[in-house]
């Protein structure tokens, strides 16, 4: 099943939660004719994933971080539009205390049932209406859970979602199809900051020796991107090209010797806005997150949006080391925060072109990468060679399950169709489909198929056989340009390609 949302404009700042208020079409009829709503969006790679029947346009967020307790107190506020008539419906949610639910300003049953969160509301929602739904709830960010989008630090937290993780952090619509506007309200002990997506649009200072500070993102997110975090943060502040504003979220005790990374970012932003065009959001900077620990961090960097997480220590080494990672990241800006998958098993497209252009970025540096190539048609042929190990032990492409989805076939195999596209259209041809598609789905969700269609338009050529060879084939299709390629035969089962993440988070520096 396919999906696709656009989002033609923001909603307006959600200051308060009191400013989410039900339209006054949508009052809530008397009787009970709907049904409960589906609690699937019929992900293929994570069924369970999602909820129908509504869609989220706006989040509200206020977080209160205890820094005794090292406990949260929350309450998340939803704007939502129902797509049909309701009895019940569903959030996702795990590992959250929740304490009383309202819809509409009216205080609703509610249940925790798995990973879902059912709310009944005192009474059935009308088809198309505009309802306020508000969660309060508390959190402990070190709770064990099956999987968690919290990232402890000594100090406080940060989340890093992806790909089911969000609502371990706030109850949400959480699939990356469901995107929505999104502001932050994060209240802590004076001495520690509060940061989230997107930028700062109000500071107070309360009585008890505490501050708050709400941000607000511009562009609609998706759950699984989401950055919120507390610690002995100080903010570098800095211009990128065309003035964008840059800003760094370091921790105090390591900033000086952290700021040679972070000084990479102006000339980072420049290289790929004048391949992709100008960079999407307001805002853009890192987070080295408080916290060296393999676990529960997991991962080397992730793209939550306008504020990339990273373990500080792998920035701390030269930019030969790092700067086609820090590329990688900062191309999801386009290629998955900007445009989200439609569903998981698009993953390819997020993955497959940040690999690309970071390996780009490498080789145009001259730096050899983890198999001491310096070419990225070196590259692709040693890929190629791979391919058929690859489809038989990972799949193909564009059609992962939930066990392989972060293998290095939504990676470099994603990198090698996008190589084999180019070498089919030629360069100038390409970069306009890569354009046009950014163009066309930006703040929104894409699906494999959209690009697909937006390849054959943009190119005059019908590629849509080709492309679907590449990208579902149990077999490798011959490379372009390249009929000297071979590819390897395919040897015993064995563990599936360099799995490029622990449970669900980004490591790429494998491959980059």
């Amino acid at each position: 099943m396919r999906y696709r949302t656009r989002v033609t404009a923001p909603a307006a700042l959600i200051g308060t939660a009191a400013a989410l208020t039900v339209a006054p079409s949508a009052h809530a009829t008397g009787g009970r004719s709907g049904t409960p709503g589906p609690e699937t969006l019929g992900d293929p790679v994570y069924p369970a994933l999602g909820n129908d029947g509504y869609r989220v346009s706006a989040y509200h967020l206020d977080l209160a971080y205890d820094a005794t307790t090292r406990l949260v107190d929350a309450t998340a506020t939803l704007r939502i539009r129902t797509t049909q008539s309701l009895t019940r419906f569903s959030l996702d949610a795990l590992g959250l205390d929740i304490r009383a639910v309202r819809v509409g300003g009216r205080v609703a049953t509610f249940e925790q049932a798995g990973e879902k969160l059912r709310i009944t509301p005192a009474a059935t929602l009308p088809a198309k209406a505009r309802v306020t739904v508000c969660v309060e709830y508390g959190a402990d960010p070190r709770r064990s859970l099956p999987h968690t989008g919290w990232v402890p630090t000594p100090d406080g937290f940060a989340v890093a979602c992806q790909p089911d993780s969000a609502h371990t952090v706030f109850p949400c619509n959480d699939h990356p199809l469901d995107k929505a506007d999104f502001t932050f309200r994060l209240t802590v002990p004076t001495g520690l900051r509060g940061v989230a997506s997107g930028q700062l649009v109000r500071t107070e200072t309360l009585d008890g020796d505490r501050t708050a500070y709400t941000y607000r993102s511009r562009s609609p997110i998706a759950t699984e991107i989401v950055q919120i975090t507390v610690g002995d943060y100080v903010i570098k502040d800095r211009q990128g090209p065309h003035g964008l504003p840059l800003r760094d979220v370091v921790p105090t005790a390591r900033a000086a010797a952290l700021e040679p990374a972070l000084a990479l970012t102006p000339a980072l932003v420049e290289w790929v806005e004048r391949r992709l065009g100008a960079y999407p959001f307001e805002t853009y900077g890192l987070l080295p997150c408080n916290s060296d620990l393999a676990e529960p961090f997991g991962f080397t960097g992730l793209e939550t949006q306008t504020l990339t997480i990273y373990r500080p220590k792998y920035l701390l080494q030269e930019e030969s080391k790092i700067g086609s990672h820090m590329m990688h990241e900062l191309v999801h800006s386009y290629f998955g925060n900007s445009v989200s998958p439609a569903t998981w098993s698009d993953l390819w497209l997020n993955e497959g072109h940040a690999d690309f252009y970071g390996l780009l970025y490498r080789y145009e540096r001259g730096w050899p990468d983890s198999l001491g190539m310096t070419t990225m048609e070196a590259r692709m042929k040693d890929t190629y060679a791979k391919g058929d190990q690859w489809r038989a032990t990972s799949g193909p492409v564009a059609a992962p399950n939930a066990v392989n989805l972060f293998d290095s076939q939504r990676y470099l195999g994603g990198v090698l169709v996008l190589y084999a596209l180019r070498q089919a259209v030629g360069e100038d041809a390409f970069h306009a489909i890569e354009r046009a598609f950014l163009a066309r789905y930006r703040d929104a969700s894409a699906s494999t198929e959209d690009y697909i269609a937006v390849a054959c338009e943009v190119s005059g050529q019908d590629l849509s056989g080709f492309l679907r060879e590449w990208l579902y084939s149990t077999k490798t299709p011959r490379m372009p340009g390249h009929p000297d390629w071979t590819v390897n035969p395919v040897t015993a089962p064995s563990a599936s390609p360099n799995r490029r993440r622990n449970g669900h988070h980004h490591d790429n520096s494998a491959t980059l």
